[in-house]
Order: structure tokens, then C-alpha cells, then sequence
């Protein structure tokens, strides 16, 4: 069985012809016999994509061409099977909700943590300049059941609007340590990190290509179970397979993406 590439990426970056640009997507997904789910907004577009593996890369080597694109780096894995079941290519108001327009990645990140020095201080207990290091899961409760990193900060939100509001609430319990906010890809605690930033916390990083970038580059030291995903594997393991569930509560469609 010829084995199915599954890839997700995303960019933020101004994009004022979304909707042009989701009958482009589709009518070239669907013509390359592609299925999963692209979110185009204003700013920025999430794509989760599985099918023969030279398809998909030259899908994504075609987005590249547009210069907004060209900084693409999808995630890989695979798996026996096409884990979704159909092809969706939608607009939407924001490509991960947030309900807070003020935060626009496209005008400047936070600071980003590779996956390998993460590791090492989780190691260390400290980071470089010797600061406590405490990591915050900035995922719905559902997905941290199937594994977080140890000791991971968990305000067991059930869906990402809920953040700005647990932050409000926690911040002060960040003084003096260095916190890296964390996701599934990165997507969540990008605006994440860009929150802290601007309610004063000062030692604030994102976790560079979130939970699936720690899986690929590092042998997953100092986390504790799989990675939520949203397609019909449902759990990634830290070497990229599916794993059985933990609890049987992923959504109904699995096929939808992170909100």
C-alpha cells in the first residue's frame, strides 16, 4: 500500500483577495484529487493536506510561487490511509479565532523557540539566562488529555476565544520565569505569544512549529502522551504513527480544524 502524505502549514500574511483565492485553491485541490481543509483569511491562510506524496509537494511548490507564500514550511507525516474525507477550501474571518483584530502576526511575531533548544531547557530546568521555565498549553481541554508536556500550564479552555480571558485571569503568575506558549502547529500560540507580549509579560517565546516540530526534530523527552490532530487519525504518537485515543471525546467531525 503506497503510504499517504499528510501535511499542515501556515502563514500569516495580508491576503485582500481571499475570496479569489479560494476558487483558485479549490479548483487546483480538487483537480490534483487532494482532500482536507484550507482556511483563507485577510490574514493568513492554515492548510491541512494528505494524498500521494509528489502531489502534495508540488501543490505546495505551485502556492510557493506567490512570493506572500514563498516562506511556507509544511509539517510532515504519514499514514496507511487518506485521512480525510473530503476537500474544503473556506474564507473565514480569522484563520485561527481569536475575536481580537489588534493582534495581527503579519506585523511582527514574538520571539520563537526552536524545538531542540526547548528541549534543552527543559532539560536544564532553566534557560539560558537562567530563568525558571514553565511551558502553557494554549490548546482545548480535549486535546491536552491526549498529552501536553510535564508539568504544562493547562487553563482547560474549550476553545481558543477562551484564552484571551484565562490570560487575563493567570498573568501574574509569570513574573520572573520565561514561559513558551505552545500548539498543535503553531498556529495557536503564535497569537498567543503576541498577547502576552502586549499584557507585559516580558519573557515570552513561541514554541517554533509547535508539538508536531518538537515530535520531528527531537526524540519528544519531557512530553507525556500524543499530539491531537484534525483529521481521522485523530493522535499522533512522538514518532509521527497513530495512537489509539486516551478518552473517546474527539469532536464529532474530525475532520474540522482547530478552533
Amino acid at each position: 500500500m503506497t503510504p499517504v502524505l499528510n501535511i499542515s502549514t501556515y502563514l500569516f500574511v495580508p491576503i485582500p483577495d481571499a475570496a479569489q483565492l479560494r476558487d483558485v485553491l479549490h479548483e487546483r485541490a480538487i483537480h490534483a484529487n487532494l482532500k482536507g481543509t484550507i482556511l483563507i483569511a485577510e490574514e493568513g491562510i492554515n492548510m491541512f493536506l494528505a494524498g500521494d506524496a509528489d502531489v502534495v509537494r508540488g501543490f505546495v511548490t505551485e502556492l510557493k510561487k506567490d512570493e506572500r507564500f514563498a516562506s511556507l514550511e509544511p509539517k510532515e507525516s504519514w499514514s496507511d490511509h487518506q485521512p480525510f474525507r473530503k476537500m474544503l477550501v473556506k474564507v473565514k474571518n480569522e484563520i485561527i479565532r481569536m475575536n481580537m483584530p489588534t493582534i495581527r502576526p503579519s506585523s511582527g511575531r514574538a520571539p520563537a523557540v526552536a524545538p531542540e533548544t526547548l528541549r534543552r531547557w527543559l532539560e536544564a530546568g532553566h534557560d539560558d539566562a537562567g530563568r525558571p521555565v514553565v511551558t502553557l498549553d494554549t490548546r482545548n481541554d480535549f486535546e491536552v488529555d491526549q498529552g501536553t508536556f510535564e508539568n504544562a500550564i493547562d487553563w482547560r479552555i474549550t476553545k481558543f476565544t477562551e484564552f484571551p480571558q484565562a490570560l487575563s485571569a493567570h498573568k501574574t503568575e509569570f513574573e520572573g520565569k520565561t514561559v513558551v506558549s505552545f500548539c498543535t502547529g503553531g498556529i495557536r500560540c503564535e497569537k498567543a505569544a503576541i498577547l502576552m507580549q502586549n499584557e507585559g509579560i516580558e519573557n515570552v517565546y513561541q514554541l517554533e512549529g509547535g508539538i508536531l516540530k518538537y515530535f520531528e526534530l527531537t526524540d519528544g523527552a519531557h512530553y507525556n502522551g500524543g499530539c491531537f490532530v484534525f483529521d481521522q487519525r485523530e493522535v499522533l504518537g512522538v514518532d509521527l504513527d497513530a495512537v489509539p485515543l486516551v478518552h473517546g471525546n474527539a469532536p464529532v467531525d474530525a475532520d474540522k480544524a482547530p478552533d
